[in-house]
């Protein structure tokens, strides 16, 4: 992948021709970079080529665009930026400001985005506080409308925030993740691989791998992500084994530290391990089972066939 340092032209029409005109070291043309006449870009840029670059957009100094990005207009990235290849920013995002944190002292920090992300409009995310410190979005993920990504926070690969999510500094979300409209995450909250938080839902402790919790409520889980356990090659083996270390954790009646220490004896499987391994590093403590008071009345048997057959083959 060729870059290119931009310099100062005296006009813009200029720098768009001396772009288009621009050949790599090998010799050959390279795919040109397009620059509206309108957007302001910094000569310390580093844009990769065959990026499109729309009106009105600001590009600071000391960012790093990679190749054959499409970055809409209105779209402002400030210093220290780093956005991967293929990704598409659209109109209104702001990429690296400044951290919403008392307690930033101004020192150099950063923002760095991953391949083959999508950007909606108005998405914000806000650079690390401490000096040197980074806020992380993995490869392949889609960020929706007006989403916010707080200071220091970690995105893993293939993970959908969809429309008005906010999530404060420090959280952490693992691979494949779904938080969906208007959720609310809390400082320095942990969701898990695979997890789904629904709807309106809010937390303040952390969420486990694969499970997704109650929409329009805060800190509970209902049920294992199963839809999202398929699409992701799990196989029905796999998840029976996820329900019974769910049912064991959530449903169970045991102690957190008996329900580990009986899932660990009794399992070897990889996700339950995976599980396991999350709920004991948990620092928040981990969201709480919904129970359905309207099923009450049904008998455990009963219940545990309906759930099988809903939630497995």
């Amino acid at each position: 992948m060729w870059g290119l340092i931009l310099h100062g032209f005296r006009n813009p029409a200029d720098r768009v021709l001396s772009l288009r005109q621009w050949v790599g070291t090998s010799g050959r043309v390279s795919h040109p970079i397009q620059i509206h006449p309108t957007a302001v870009v910094s000569p310390r840029a580093v844009i990769g080529e065959g990026t499109v670059i729309g009106a009105n957009t600001f590009i600071d100094e000391e960012v790093t665009i990679g190749a054959s990005c499409l970055i809409g207009p209105n779209v402002v990235i400030l210093r220290h930026t780093t956005l991967g290849a293929r990704c598409r920013v659209h109109a209104g995002a702001v990429l690296g400001d400044l951290p919403q944190d008392v307690n930033y002292q101004g020192g150099r920090s950063y923002v760095r985005i991953g391949d083959e992300c999508v950007i909606r409009e108005g998405v914000t995310i806000h650079r690390g506080t401490g000096e040197e410190t980074e806020t992380v979005v993995g490869d392949r993920c889609l960020l929706m409308a007006n989403s916010h990504l707080g200071h220091n926070v970690r995105v893993g690969e293939g993970v959908v925030i969809t429309n008005g999510a906010l999530l404060a500094g420090y959280v952490d979300v693992g691979d494949r993740a779904v938080i969906s409209g208007n959720c609310l995450i809390h400082q320095f909250t942990r969701i898990g691989r695979l997890a789904m938080m629904a709807g309106g839902s809010a937390v303040q402790m952390d969420v486990p791998p694969f499970c997704m919790t109650q929409s329009l409520s805060a800190n509970i889980v209902q049920s294992l992500n199963i839809i999202g356990l398929r699409r992701a090659g799990v196989s029905s083996e796999q998840r029976r084994k996820l329900k019974h270390a769910f049912d064991t954790f959530f449903r169970s009646g045991l102690p957190v530290t008996k329900a580990i220490e009986v899932l660990e004896r009794e399992n070897s499987d990889e996700l339950v391990r995976e599980f396991c391994d999350f709920v004991k590093e948990a620092k928040r403590g981990i969201c709480k089972f919904y129970r359905d008071t309207r099923r009450t009345s049904e008998t455990p048997s009963a219940r545990d066939a309906r759930t099988v057959q809903a939630g497995d083959d």
